[in-house]
């Protein structure tokens, strides 16, 4: 099953609280207070683990709880600190308060960690409170409580290139065909309920990830059908691939829909660098020229047959043409927080089926 988005509460450790002890040593007779301190509570943390690709885990188990502090012990014995609770998530999990709405952050690679919830910390013996007027304290602090807080866990998938198009526009059937993924392939609106992801593997090993989303209609961007799910999810992708299906009665009002519903949800994720992708190039008759389509700031172009195998091996490379520029201009965002340069990926030479 896959589990997007959950709500669960955290509760981190209580310090333990100080001691009130006096020496009490048989060539001592008056050694003095000696109470030691409480230890500290544990505090809860996410970490990325890539390894996991659901919040699965915690649809079930909602109530998390790090270790409390020791108390403090004569002889100034500190008492011992509580274990801190470490969460696995998969990389691209966002974190908000639940009750306020507050993002507390997001772990996106592996080994990212995050602190959510701080222990308390432990409380203070009895000989701190000693002076030269008060020699005999019998004052102790209290441990402090941990922090706790309902927090939401939004996963939002890590892909190079996301699959963008109207349910049965062929996105299952093509992650299917050119890597080792097997979604749910049929012949009815929204087979597909949950995104799929898919390595692709090329020579030289060369890798890229292709995730396969929910289908978009009219009113995405307002939760209408699978929208939010498809939309929350292809945030993360570097490259969108808008799937037009050549069976569709206007292949033009479809890109523009997609494109439409892409810019109401967030002028970020439409600012995307995207291709598309004229999908059942088959279903045209021999000889029958593609559609013209008015695509403004599209990197390129290519008709290709899932079913039939054409076109494929020329779309796996060019998808890793763009899927590696975008990690290459997100590397350069990263060390000098520089704009995007224009992406230079070009179609295949001499291919009369790019335009």
């Amino acid at each position: 099953m896959f589990v997007d988005h959950v709500t669960i509460r955290v509760t981190a450790g209580t310090g333990g609280s100080g001691a009130a002890s006096f020496a009490r040593f048989k060539y001592r007779p008056k050694g003095g207070p000696d109470g030691g301190d409480g230890g500290h509570g544990g505090s809860v943390y996410l970490q990325a683990d890539p390894n996991l690709a659901t919040l699965l885990d915690y649809r079930y188990q909602t109530a998390w709880k790090a270790q409390r502090g020791l108390h403090g012990k004569g002889k100034n014995m500190t008492g011992a600190s509580g274990e801190d609770l470490y969460l696995p998530v998969p990389p691209g999990t966002v974190v908000r308060d639940a009750e306020t709405g507050e993002p507390l952050g997001e772990v996106m690679g592996k080994g990212d960690v995050l602190l959510i919830a701080k222990g308390g910390r432990g409380g203070r013996g009895n000989s701190h409170f000693t002076s030269s007027t008060h020699q005999a304290p019998r004052e102790w602090e209290p441990g402090g409580e941990g922090q706790e807080r309902q927090i939401e866990l939004t996963l939002k998938l890590i892909a190079d290139v996301g699959l963008v198009g109207e349910p049965n526009a062929g996105k299952s059937t093509l992650l299917s065909v050119v890597s080792a993924a097997r979604p749910k392939i049929a012949d009815y609106p929204f087979t597909t309920l949950e995104p799929n992801l898919g390595v692709v593997g090329l020579s030289g090993h060369r890798t890229y990830v292709v995730a396969d989303i929910p289908g978009i209609i009219e009113g995405a961007h307002q939760g209408k059908g699978l929208g939010l799910q498809f939309l929350r999810h292809v945030e993360r992708t570097r490259v969108l691939a808008l799937l037009v299906p050549l069976d569709s009665p206007d292949p033009q009002q479809t890109y523009n829909l997609l494109r439409g519903e892409l810019r109401a949800y967030s002028e970020v994720l439409f600012q995307k660098p995207h291709l598309v992708l004229l999908s059942k190039r088959d279903l045209l008759p021999p000889g029958e020229p593609l559609p013209e389509l008015d695509t403004p700031g599209a990197i390129g172009l290519l008709a290709f047959s899932a079913v039939a195998g054409s076109g494929i091996e020329d779309l796996k490379e060019y998808l890793w043409k763009a899927a590696h520029a975008a990690r290459t201009e997100d590397a350069k965002l990263a060390e000098f927080g520089g704009p995007m340069d224009e992406m230079d990926v070009g179609p295949p030479e001499g291919d009369p089926e790019w335009s």
